[in-house]
């Protein structure tokens, strides 16, 4: 028998480099975003969900997308990304959102169930001192025109809550709620650019004076205004929602910081809420990597509370968001690159 080792030696190099190429991914099992672009949208609002937007905006970059990031407001976010005008935001505020996805629910798609661990608290505060010197305990004593009075910021006898952005879902749950719980004629919804009226009543704080506001947790605000220390959160007499809000089976949560009078559970205004990651019908389908890189994103509690912090502390543009959401890649790169690798196989 006559060995051909010309053959051999051409056979041997085959599988040798097929060896080599079943061992290592291909680049376009790395990168199945190549050649295609994401129009990503963050709201106006300003919190740690810019921070979690810079991060993923950084794993779609690693799956080889190019990201066209814009800001809006809520309303027009989802006016374009149901017109496919806009691919894809981070910034869904749930359930509070709730009623107007619903209603461009045939173009969109919810895309992971929430991206804070557990989700977070939201609800009316008032100054701590306020709160024991008038023993005020619950968001329903401002039917009395006297309590109410005490938070009364413009001189019309009524109390100035401090409400959500125009454009956001939340303000139309706090609308909801002083009608349905008998406060309109002495409680008064401050509703405009929601970062100049809290920096009012920062001011008011600051020079002592009572304050009223809607808020929520993690959050910047509660880095300034420390429940339990500041101010305190004022439970609602009973679970209320809007039509259309998805009702929690309760809205008490067990042992929140700084609820009125140590009460526990708090009843909150809205039961757990949560980040959620919304995008158009036509491009999840198109992109299953991205769908399956959102699913896995999420972070604890305390990560959530420590980027509040760093934007209390300074951290406004969206290069300090860079810096953040880069440190918080480098000190969990094997999470990081584990979340990459799922969203890559899930686009063969």
């Amino acid at each position: 028998m006559t060995l051909n080792y010309s053959k051999l030696a051409g056979l041997g190099f085959a599988v040798t480099l097929a060896t080599v190429l079943a061992g290592a991914p291909s680049h376009a099992q790395d990168k199945p975003g190549e050649g295609k672009t994401i129009r990503f949208v963050s709201s106006d609002s300003l919190g740690a969900n810019y921070v979690q937007d810079q991060i993923l905006i950084a794993g779609l970059e690693k799956l080889g997308y190019e990201v066209k990031l814009s800001t809006m407001n809520m309303s027009a976010i989802l006016q374009a990304m149901s017109q496919g005008d806009l691919d894809m935001t981070g910034d869904i505020n749930w359930p509070q959102a709730q009623p107007a996805i619903e209603q461009i629910g045939d173009t969109v798609e919810l895309m992971n169930e929430g991206t804070i661990t557990g989700g977070g608290i939201n609800g009316y505060v008032i100054d701590k001192k306020t709160a024991e010197a008038h023993n005020i305990s619950n968001i329903s004593q401002l039917k009395d025109p006297k309590i109410a009075a005490l938070f009364d910021s413009d001189g019309d006898g009524k109390a100035n809550l401090t409400n959500c952005d125009p454009a956001w879902k939340c303000g139309d749950v706090v609308d909801y709620q002083i009608e349905e719980f008998g406060l309109s004629d002495t409680v008064r919804s401050v509703r405009a650019k929601y970062e100049p009226l809290v920096a009012e009543a920062f001011a008011r704080a600051d020079r002592g004076e009572p304050i009223l506001l809607y808020t929520w947790s993690p959050s910047w605000i509660v880095y300034r205004l420390k429940p339990g220390e500041n101010v305190v959160w004022l439970p609602i007499p009973y679970d209320a929602l809007p039509e259309g809000v998805t009702k929690p089976k309760t809205h008490e949560i067990k042992d929140v910081a700084g609820c009125a009078g140590g009460q526990n559970p708090c009843r909150m205004a809205v039961g757990p809420w949560n980040w959620r990651t919304l995008g158009n019908k036509e491009f999840v389908a198109a992109n299953p990597a991205v769908k399956k890189f959102v699913e896995q994103a999420k972070w604890p509690l305390d990560t959530w509370s420590k980027w509040e912090g760093d934007l209390g502390t300074g951290a406004k543009t969206n290069a300090d968001m860079k810096k953040v959401a880069d440190a918080w890649i480098s000190e969990n790169q094997a999470e990081f690159d584990g979340w990459l690798k799922e969203a890559a196989a899930a686009a063969q």
